[in-house]
């Protein structure tokens, strides 16, 4: 079986508008996920209203030179997905102000899977919006699909690292999860929580 294993990185950058953040990106994407290894990069909390491509040249390699974006609402929020076209073709599936959705292509082998790059609001009302919205995401059965980001939620009290978890807002996000048949997967510390489709394999 000719299998291709995706590496992406996801991270919550908050704020990408100084060198030391550009650094760090580029640090990473040369050190730890060299420019042959990353595939895709999903960053969330960009704080950045639009993107071109000699912008990205400040983090990015050459070679990740096709991307989509969302972008901020003055210093606030925004997300942007960069990827490799000569790996990866791709269509615009939806997009929205939590999300955007890709459905990718692989060039290796025509494999098509979808992901979802999510940066969720973090205020009580704003976050209740985005589970209610989440959890009715119609995923049909034949579509490999990826959702990772920062969703400003948390599943247990344990993954808080300070008192105060709201349970109300932990049942209602895992029972979205449940809904959507999504099975989360361990993640690298450094990179963003992700969550897999029961039918998607990498």
């Amino acid at each position: 079986m000719n299998v291709k294993h995706w590496n992406i990185l996801s991270w919550n950058i908050r704020g990408i508008n100084s060198d030391t953040k550009w650094n760090a990106i580029r640090d990473h994407l040369s050190d730890h996920l060299s420019d042959n290894n990353c595939d895709v990069l999903c960053l969330q909390e960009t704080k950045h209203e639009s993107f071109d491509l000699s912008y990205l040249r400040n983090f990015c390699p050459a070679s990740f030179d096709s991307y989509v974006y969302l972008p901020s609402v003055g210093a606030s929020g925004g997300s942007i997905v960069i990827w490799r076209s000569a790996i990866l073709s791709s269509t615009m599936v939806f997009h929205n102000s939590y999300a955007t959705s890709i459905e990718f292509t692989s060039l290796h082998n025509n494999v098509v899977w979808v992901l979802t790059n999510i940066y969720a609001p973090c205020t009580p009302q704003g976050k209740r919006e985005f589970i209610n919205w989440f959890k009715n995401i119609q995923i049909p059965d034949h579509i490999d699909w990826l959702v990772l980001g920062d969703f400003n939620l948390y599943r247990s009290p344990d993954d808080r690292n300070r008192d105060g978890a709201d349970y109300a807002e932990m049942f209602l996000f895992n029972e979205a999860i449940s809904a959507l048949g999504l099975v989360e997967f361990p993640s690298k510390e450094e990179c963003s929580p992700g969550l897999i489709s029961s039918h998607l394999h990498f």
